[in-house]
């Protein structure tokens, strides 16, 4: 025999072992490994499902101005005039899941600021408040992410339609 052939019957005999460890790994943890490799496992039904953002696509994209217009549209007395300070006081990455028919059906965060924890709480209560929206057409149900710039006088503007920040 060659260097060669019992260099690959050496590697097979390791894969061969590898594969007799996991089967008793599985039988230990008292799964059965599966008796042919064409069968595929069920669907598990005690795993959280994870909430997912919609792909932010184009059409996502104006979506999030049609429904921040509508925003602004509801608390027109509460928009930043002009353009933004330099410092706001709250950043707010906002999660918006409506439904089929622009309903607001959940309000979460992807960031909140440590120093104003009730600025998060004052937003969920204005979107679910201008609740519905407008009707999101073919995108159906979605979630949109739209960043709140807050001023400390409780005004805000909407990144998506935000007229910009002052340099000072």
């Amino acid at each position: 025999m060659t260097i060669r052939t019992l260099t690959i019957i050496a590697a097979a005999l390791t894969l061969v072992a590898c594969s007799a460890f996991k089967s008793a790994d599985k039988a230990e943890d008292g799964k059965s490994a599966p008796s042919a490799p064409d069968e595929v496992a069920s669907p598990r039904t005690d795993v959280p499902t994870v909430r997912l953002i919609t792909a932010q696509t184009p059409a996502v994209r104006a979506y999030r101005k049609t429904g921040a217009r509508q925003i602004y549209k509801a608390y027109a007395q509460r928009i930043y005039k002009g353009k933004i300070p330099p410092l706001v006081y709250a950043v707010v990455v906002v999660e918006t899941e409506l439904d089929a028919n622009g309903n607001v059906t959940n309000v979460t965060f992807s960031r909140v600021p440590s120093h104003a924890p009730e600025v998060p709480g004052k937003i969920a209560e204005l979107i679910k408040a201008a609740s519905p929206l407008p009707s999101p057409g073919r995108l159906g149900a979605h979630t949109y992410v739209d960043t709140w710039l807050w001023d400390k006088s409780g005004n805000f503007q909407l990144d998506s339609l935000t007229l910009g920040q002052r340099s000072r």
